[in-house]
C-alpha cells in the first residue's frame, strides 16, 4: 500500500510542477494537494516500520515548491491589455469587407 501511494504521489506532484511552470498555472492547485494527500498517507502506512522515507520527503518537497511558484504567478503576474484600437480597426474593415461580398452575390 506505501508503494501504491509513492508512486501516485510521484506522478501527482510531477503534474503539479509541470502545470505550475506552464500557463495553466491556477489548475496547479488541484494535483499539489493530491499529492500532499498521497504523501501524507504514505507517511502514515510507514511510520510503523523503520523504512527510509526520503521518497515521501521528496514528494513532499516537489509539491512545496509546485504550491510556491503558483502562489507566486498568481499574486505577481498581472495581464497587460495592449492596444486594442488595431484590433478594432481590423475587425471592422473585416466587417466592411463582409458586408461587400454578401452584396455581391446575386441570389435567384
Amino acid at each position: 500500500m506505501k508503494k501504491l501511494f509513492i508512486i501516485l504521489g510521484f506522478i501527482v506532484s510531477i503534474l503539479a510542477l509541470i502545470l505550475a511552470v506552464t500557463p495553466l498555472s491556477k489548475i496547479a492547485y488541484i494535483p499539489a494537494v493530491a499529492a500532499l494527500i498521497f504523501g501524507v498517507l504514505a507517511l502514515v502506512t510507514s511510520k510503523n516500520k523503520q523504512h527510509s522515507k526520503k521518497s515521501i520527503h521528496l514528494i513532499f518537497l516537489m509539491t512545496i515548491i509546485a504550491l510556491v511558484l503558483t502562489t507566486y504567478k498568481a499574486l505577481f503576474n498581472t495581464v497587460e491589455i495592449g492596444n486594442t484600437e488595431q484590433l478594432e480597426q481590423k475587425e471592422k474593415q473585416l466587417e466592411e469587407e463582409s458586408i461587400e461580398e454578401l452584396e455581391g452575390i446575386n441570389l435567384d
